[in-house]
């Protein structure tokens, strides 16, 4: 499969996809920190996102000015332009010509805006032990299937470790800590996804 990773710095799922033998590239405007800029496309994604090369595009488009975490800001950030200029970003996306396209952000405007995501998926249910609701907008693509659900043993940690990027003190790097995949998200998606030819969706 070829496979555009659409946004990723990190490079985390990127790297899932190449490590069971498939064609992935990450894409976005900063330079990867992945450790691997053979396989980084440094550019603007959106004239990459229509082109027939690609078999899957999955999708992390930034979040700051769309996530419910940041609401206090958000009438400052209509007032100056930059929320709907993410919110154009983002449902540029939702037009990829390309058969399987998922599109991952925090719980946040675009359930309204665009629509109500596919899926909401937790760390919790892929082997992280912290929280962080995250939702999945998919076409030609099923949901993800949890890989091991450690819930209970998440509560018996302090809410701050469970809420662990929530509460992430301010610095640089702080958006992009955040942000960044969880890898068991990434490996369910590699894992998942891969070979999966044009799924039929029943949703």
């Amino acid at each position: 499969m070829r496979v555009l990773c659409a946004c990723e710095e990190s490079q985390a799922v990127c790297r899932e996809f190449r490590a069971l033998g498939h064609e992935a590239y990450s894409c976005d405007l900063l330079p990867c920190s992945g450790k691997h800029p053979e396989w980084h496309l440094q550019q603007d994604v959106i004239p990459l996102l229509n082109q027939p090369r690609w078999d899957l595009v999955v999708c992390f488009p930034p979040c700051t000015h769309l996530a419910v975490s940041g609401a206090k800001w958000f009438k400052e950030k209509r007032k100056d332009g930059r929320q709907q200029a993410a919110i154009d970003f983002f449902m540029e996306f939702t037009r990829c010509a390309c058969p399987q396209v998922a599109i991952e952000n925090p719980i946040g405007i675009m359930s309204t805006i665009y629509r109500k995501p596919d899926q909401i998926i937790q760390p919790w249910q892929y082997n992280h032990m912290e929280r962080k609701a995250t939702c999945l907008w998919l076409k030609g693509l099923p949901k993800l299937e949890p890989t091991r659900n450690v819930y209970n043993a998440m509560l018996k940690r302090p809410m701050k470790k469970q809420m662990r990027l929530f509460n992430l003190p301010p610095s640089d790097d702080r958006a992009k800590i955040r942000s960044r995949t969880f890898s068991g998200f990434a490996k369910a998606m590699a894992n998942q996804w891969s070979n999966l030819g044009v799924y039929e969706s029943k949703i």
